[in-house]
């Protein structure tokens, strides 16, 4: 099980921009959600959802405004929404802290899955090379997260030579995306995605010493 908690670790430093919310409640333990501002290395922010055990919250302040260290995982969940079942990330809470000083790398993630689609290679109308990948991310209890990532550039061109059950590991950051989704000829609603950007992609051999690994482009 420990081995388990290794391959999914998400670090966050960021601004409470919504209070809690009651999630849910599971075996007799409450759960909760907020929303935190993480600051891109541009002026963007990514704005990314928080889940909190109620066991976490008796000694931190958690109010909109408030700076905040999250650590823990980054979790999928299927949800049934509008007829339709939808996957829903959130970041699950293992500890909170205040935070008291910047870091220079305020979002970092590391995953260890499977590839558990065709990976989709694509390029933009500017030229920009991006490969689209769904991961598969073990947890205890034989559960499982299903996480989309996106790379760039070389790191998007060696995805394509990937293929459906290949182990790889993964290092970026998780960013938020806004989208419009046309619901009639004159309306559009706007939505938000969720993705991990790779920085850093590698390939797992049978053995560490036949791991391939490529640097490559992320986005900011």
């Amino acid at each position: 099980m420990d081995n388990l908690m290794l391959n999914n670790k998400i670090y966050l430093e960021g601004t409470c921009v919504a209070g809690l919310e009651f999630s849910h409640e599971m075996y007799g333990e409450g759960f909760y959600v907020f929303q935190l501002a993480v600051n891109r290395l541009s002026d963007a922010k990514d704005i990314l959802p928080i889940t909190v055990s109620e066991r976490l919250l008796t000694e931190i302040d958690i109010r909109e405004g408030v700076d905040l260290v999250v650590e823990g995982q980054l979790r999928s969940y299927n949800k049934f929404i509008d007829g339709s079942n939808r996957l829903i990330l959130t970041v699950f809470a293992r500890d909170i802290q205040p935070c008291i000083e910047r870091s220079k790398n305020p979002n970092q993630i590391f995953l260890n899955g499977f590839i558990c689609k065709p990976p989709v290679y694509r390029t933009t109308p500017f030229g920009r090379e991006i490969a689209d990948i769904l991961l598969a991310v073990n947890r205890p209890y034989n559960k499982s997260d299903y996480i989309p990532t996106i790379s760039w550039g070389r790191n998007s061109r060696f995805c394509k030579v990937l293929k459906v059950g290949d182990n790889i590991r993964v290092w970026g950051r998780l960013q938020s995306r806004q989208y419009q989704k046309k619901i009639s000829e004159d309306k559009a609603l706007t939505k938000t995605a969720y993705e991990v950007s790779i920085s850093k992609l590698e390939l797992v051999g049978e053995n560490d010493n036949e791991d391939r690994e490529i640097f490559g482009e992320s986005a900011q």
